[in-house]
Order: C-alpha cells, then structure tokens, then sequence
C-alpha cells in the first residue's frame, strides 16, 4: 500500500461559482437563501445570505454544508435515531436537516454546500441546482 494518495482540492473560484448558480437558482425560485460552502474538513470558503434569508439560516447552512462534506453523501438521509445520536455526539456540528449536498469530482469528496432558509425542499432544490452547474460534479 502507499504512504500517500492523490486528492482533488476544491478552490475559491470553484466554491465561488457553486455559490453563483446556488445565488441565481434562490433568485428565480423568488427564495431568500443562506448558502454556505465548504472544503472537505468543514471549513467556509464563502456564503450568501441573500436579502430576507432567515439570519439564523447561516448557522444550518454551515452546519449541512460540513455534514455532507464530512459524509460524502446529502443531509436529511441519514437513518432516524442515527442522526440524533450524530447530533449530541458531535454537540450539534452534524445535523439531518435537508439542504445539504457533498460536492464529489472523479470519486472525490472535495467540498459541500448547505442551502437554508426555504423548505427542505427548496433548501435542497438550491443545493442540486447549484452542483449540477459544476463541471464534473456528481449529480443528487
């Protein structure tokens, strides 16, 4: 086995265009959204909260971005009595709310993005919309 393993790095200018199409997609819905990206340790690379987004929206947005990053797979998926148990684990980092998609190029996890502030629905409407603008990107 080898010591090492090549990755893939999600950049600025790439979490800036999945907050473009994220930023273009609540526009046309006519839904104010909190948007937030990450890398794959959960850290932001940028946001949005668009005029009318529920302030705290931020917090669930960042909190669905960096468990579908620290996953691999979307939030709102993860088995019922798992995720609170995740929740109280991780003292509210990890949460199940939908809204929240890994962003996956060639295999790799290289970032998330959490969508708040609408529906489920629409928070993951956003999300969808906004990965699938991303060359390369595994579609939800």
């Amino acid at each position: 086995m080898a010591d090492t393993a090549p990755s893939l790095k999600l950049t600025y200018e790439g979490a800036a265009k999945l907050l473009a199409a994220a930023v273009a997609k609540a526009k046309d819905m006519s839904v104010p959204q909190c948007i937030c990206i990450v890398d794959t340790g959960g850290h932001l690379l940028t946001m949005a909260r668009l005029d009318g987004a529920f302030g705290l929206s931020v917090d669930t947005a960042l909190r669905k971005a960096q468990t579908a990053a620290s996953y691999g797979i979307p939030t709102g998926d993860i088995a019922a009595g798992i995720d609170i148990k995740l929740a109280i684990a991780t003292e509210g980092r990890r949460i199940n709310l939908p809204g929240g998609l890994p962003v996956i190029v060639d295999g790799h996890v290289i970032g998330g993005i959490g969508v708040g502030s609408g529906t489920g629905e629409q928070d993951k409407e956003v999300a969808k919309a906004a990965v699938a603008a991303f060359p390369g990107a595994k579609r939800f």
